[in-house]
């Protein structure tokens, strides 16, 4: 009986656990971990308005203050970015810039050091009679155009990248939040007064069509649908009279947040991007969830002026910039499931022609197959664009989101997804690898030793297509499931298990599962040549298994270890340079 009681004791918490992302994998996923309730960050704030992630801090604008303040949940440090700011009703990170609404002002402005400086302002678009273009909120695309709401005038205006106003929507009863599809095909906007959520169809940058209701706040008769953001499945989120409303891509509603006093604006943030922020009269509040938002485009295009943004540089970050050499296709659509839409950013060499097409790499980022995203591995899938390869960096379905393997699936897809438009983006269809770091390893691994295996070919589209890579890299990601390092930790209760999450089971729950997981037991005759690369200071002994059983098939392995380097070594100077010559090397032999 104690024995029992003991065991008890210690599978429990792994039980609850794992039943709360089992139910999370239902037809109508949850997007709000209850686990963890309704956080209050700050109360030092006269009204909190539409706050902005910068990829290490909270910028939150105090609109009655008129004060701009940045948040830093690594500190839990409350600092004032701008003491005297003006009335600022909402703000956006992009780009390495941030963007403001300046709502007395009349203008978009960015910050500029300590100085605001003007986006545009809006006189070429007033018409006689009209009341003046005062801002409420914006969102900013890919290529640095912004989207801004006009309220009094029922209008939603675009400002193109050289600063060219134009009016995007006409006619919608007092828009207020704003928000775009993350393939940037649609455009949300809340009507405020009447409570609704429209969709405007963006045919090009700056024209819309198409706009139709998709969801009202039917909550009684205070108003208004206020601030919105996005998740990474598309997920609309709005601020409502006492809630934070959540809804899918088509309007259906999923679920509701309820705030301690009226919410007025949201957005995603911290390391993880796996918080809600939630800002109103009472301050700032933080609401931890089951799925992630999109990170911020990193600094790839030249906006103009240049802008200095308060924050510390780090120079071991390698550049996200898109060199002459390569035309990027970012937010592109590879798989579908129903609403939700996977998304890569494509890189093509310029010289590249349907007659001349090149070798293709997959670009697969780490995370724990928890977090992350593509944006991690931009300056890589750039690099190796520059180098005369098709880069696709992809984002994948993480755990919290959708269990193993759907992760698995989106990659097979993506390469499908490539050889079934290989003439459009001017590569080799026959020659298309994959390089992978940390749990991105794993996968990139699976890719090679499973890619012909139909249980993780899934249904995302291109079914015609072959799912087998040519040759892969594996950047410290550990190939083996069902025994080494990643068995260890799902035995261990407390252990914090990732896979114990990913798989919704441990190892000796479902070792079938884990089977089908593991890179190292599918190796065979058929699987591709795979290098390895680690760090010193990581685990370079990991893999030897993986790399006994490829050799014993007479496939091309190795590995290659640097100096000093610990985990993540890939994505920080001086690694990523003599990384990226040996991923070259080896994508040069083999694709």
């Amino acid at each position: 009986m104690l024995r029992d009681s003991i065991r008890l004791s210690i599978y429990l918490p792994l039980f609850v656990l794992l039943l709360v992302y089992c139910k999370t994998d239902s037809a109508v996923a949850r997007q709000v971990d209850r686990r963890v309730p309704l956080e209050e960050i700050s109360t030092d704030f006269e009204m909190a308005d539409g706050p902005a992630w910068d990829g290490y801090s909270l910028v939150i604008p105090d609109v009655k203050g008129q004060k701009l303040f940045r948040y830093l949940p690594a500190k839990k440090q409350m600092q004032t970015l701008m003491p005297e700011s003006g009335r600022i009703s909402a703000s956006f990170y992009n780009h390495g810039r941030l963007f403001l609404s300046d709502n007395p002002g009349g203008e978009i402005a960015f910050l500029d050091g300590k100085k605001k400086a003007t986006v545009a302002s809006f006189d070429s678009v007033r018409q006689e009679k009209e009341k003046p273009y005062r801002p409420n909120d914006l969102v900013v695309d890919q290529n640095g155009g912004i989207y801004v709401t006009f309220t009094p005038q029922n209008k939603v205006a675009y400002i193109d990248p050289q600063g060219n106003v134009s009016i995007a929507v006409d006619g919608i009863a007092t828009p207020n939040g704003i928000t775009m599809s993350p393939d940037e095909k649609t455009l949300y906007v809340s009507s405020f007064v009447p409570k609704k959520i429209w969709a405007y169809d963006i045919v090009t940058a700056g024209k819309t069509d198409r706009g139709r209701m998709i969801a009202s706040m039917d909550d009684g008769p205070d108003r208004g649908a206020d601030g919105m953001t996005i998740d990474r499945a598309g997920n609309i989120y709005c601020a409502g009279p006492t809630d934070i409303w959540i809804w899918n891509p088509e309007g259906k509603l999923l679920d509701k947040i309820a705030c301690p006093t009226k919410p007025i604006n949201c957005t995603f943030g911290d390391q993880d991007m796996q918080s809600l922020y939630i800002t109103g009269p009472g301050g700032l509040y933080r609401q931890r969830m089951l799925i992630c938002g999109r990170s911020p485009e990193p600094k790839a295009i030249s906006l103009q002026p240049p802008a200095k943004f308060p924050r510390k540089k780090n120079i071991a970050q390698p550049p996200t910039s898109v060199p002459e050499n390569v035309v990027a296709h970012r937010n592109v659509v590879f798989a579908q499931y129903d609403q939700r839409k996977v998304l890569m950013d494509i890189f093509v060499p310029s010289d590249a022609t349907v007659d001349e097409p090149k070798p293709a790499v997959v670009v697969v980022h780490g995370g724990g197959w928890r977090k992350g995203d593509k944006t991690k591995f931009r300056a890589l899938a750039i690099k190796l664009a520059s180098h005369g390869y098709v880069t696709a960096a992809i984002e994948y379905r993480l755990a919290d989101e959708a269990a193993f393997p759907a992760a698995m699936h989106d990659c097979t897809a993506a390469v499908r997804f490539l050889r079934a438009n290989a003439a459009t983006y001017h590569l080799d269809p026959k020659k298309i690898g994959a390089v992978g770091g940390s749990a991105g390893g794993h996968l990139t691994g699976l890719m090679a030793s499973g890619g012909g295996n139909p249980k993780l070919k899934g249904d995302g589209g291109n079914a015609k297509q072959s799912s087998r890579i040519q040759a892969s890299i594996v950047m410290a990601g550990p190939l083996e499931m069902l025994t080494g390092s990643v068995a260890d930790r799902s035995r261990q209760p407390d252990s914090g298990s990732n896979s114990n999450v990913w798989l919704r089971s441990t190892v000796d729950q479902n070792p079938e599962l884990y089977g089908l997981a593991d890179a190292c037991a599918q190796i065979d005759a058929s699987t591709c040549p795979i290098l390895f690369l680690v760090g010193e200071q990581d685990n370079p002994a990991r893999n030897q298994p993986a790399r006994d059983k490829l050799t014993s098939f007479g496939i091309e392995t190795g590995v290659i270890t640097y100096p000093n380097a610990k985990h993540g070594c890939w994505n920080r100077q001086p690694w990523f340079e003599e990384m990226a010559n040996e991923m070259v090397k080896f994508f040069n032999k083999h694709l």
